[in-house]
């Protein structure tokens, strides 16, 4: 039997701002940070009036042993487990899940000469899960790690597989961290090729006509680390109720046009509460013609017509890719634990379908749910149901 499990702290850095207190004070003041490159990342000048979510700052990303990607996630992991009070006996047998959907890709690709590395680790750099192996290296973290790669959903997945190994009592406690940088210029000449980047720079993600039709998605940064324990924890930010991933089967790129597994993933969890009670929808929502058109009526069959709010949050942060899914889970969580959940950005068109976009703050009580869903590129679904407490 599952115990309950919760969200004990949360370290983000994105577009809204390079730690959770300065991102949770953006979205209540409802300011997003998509805004044009305009020359302020090396190398992407091809590139410049593209809208994008990234970090204020470089220096998160600087090192000489590790990747970029992994040094971002060693940050976000120090402060989450320092802000949960961890000591360094528990975070020695706290187990570990990192996700990404790219990696270190700027050192796969020759990038990332700006963070000064050193050529006794281009082996080590290239790595997927050098991400994983230098969050449990330089926090000490002895057991044992696992490195998600899931496309857009690995940082929901591995939230989920960490939520299955605590509640199981299998780990008496674990670290989920999940990091991606897209903003290299051969990831975005692909995510061009294929049809996926935004052409238009529209940051409407449900606008599917006129002038302000949404034509693909706008990148983002993002590395994120949340804390999860049993019930005995003392702070609290919010409880993790249940997690369902599935597969459509389907195409390598296209969700299908009854939404593929979406509806049977979200149902699934929904069905793990009290569905009276749940308060939003937090959708993958990329912006992309595919998701704008078949992820809403999806999420509508699976609410069996109930017109609960939905909350996209990637219009605030651009898309972080493998870590999008933990970011947005971060965000609600910090809201949560403070008894309210954000409102949309202005102006943004509600779906076709009819469900309604939260266009206020929404207070919650303890027990208000929300519903978080992710989809990663192959056909690959996940969703999360969190708990005010």
């Amino acid at each position: 039997m599952m115990e309950s499990v919760f969200i004990t702290a949360v370290e983000t850095a994105c577009a809204l701002g390079l730690e959770v207190d300065a991102c949770r004070k953006a979205l209540r003041g409802c300011l997003g940070r998509v805004c044009p490159l305009d020359g302020g990342i090396p190398g992407l000048a091809e590139f410049d009036t593209l809208l994008a979510g990234a970090l204020a700052r470089r220096d998160l990303l600087k090192g000489r042993r590790y990747g970029a990607a992994s040094n971002a996630a060693v940050a976000v992991s120090r402060e989450a487990t320092r802000r949960a009070g961890w000591t360094e006996a528990e975070i020695r047998e706290s187990w570990l899940f990192a996700a990404s959907s790219r990696g270190n890709a700027g050192e796969m690709l020759g990038r990332n000469a700006w963070r000064r590395p050193s050529r006794k680790f281009s082996a080590s750099n290239t790595m997927h899960c050098e991400i994983a192996a230098a969050v449990s290296i330089d926090l000490g973290i002895r057991g044992p790690w696992q490195m998600v790669s899931n496309g857009c959903s690995s940082g929901l997945d591995a939230l989920g597989l960490a939520w299955m190994a605590v509640g199981g009592g299998l780990a008496p406690r674990a670290l989920v961290v999940a990091v991606d940088l897209p903003l290299v210029p051969e990831l975005l000449r692909d995510f061009r090729d294929t049809g996926l980047l935004s052409r238009s720079g529209i940051n409407d993600p449900f606008a599917l006509e006129g002038k302000t039709a949404t034509s693909g998605f706008l990148p983002g940064e993002a590395a994120v680390a949340v804390t999860l324990e049993r019930g005995d924890a003392g702070t609290k930010l919010c409880r993790i109720e249940h997690y369902f991933a599935n597969s459509d089967a389907y195409d390598t790129l296209m969700i299908p046009d009854d939404g593929g597994g979406i509806a049977d993933c979200a149902r699934a969890v929904l069905n793990a509460g009290d569905r009276s009670r749940l308060a939003a929808v937090c959708p993958h929502a990329t912006g992309t013609v595919n998701h704008a058109r078949v992820e809403p009526p999806a999420i509508l069959k699976a609410l069996e017509g109930r017109p609960v709010p939905l909350l996209p949050l990637k219009p605030y942060t651009g898309h972080a890719l493998g870590a999008s899914g933990l970011l947005d889970v971060a965000l609600l969580a910090a809201c949560m634990s403070e008894d309210w959940l954000p409102a949309v950005l202005p102006g943004l068109t509600p779906p076709a379908c009819g469900l309604p976009l939260n266009e206020s703050p929404l207070e919650v009580k303890a027990g208000d749910r929300v519903l978080k869903l992710a989809s990663g590129m192959g056909g690959h679904n996940a969703a999360v149901s969190l708990a005010a407490v």
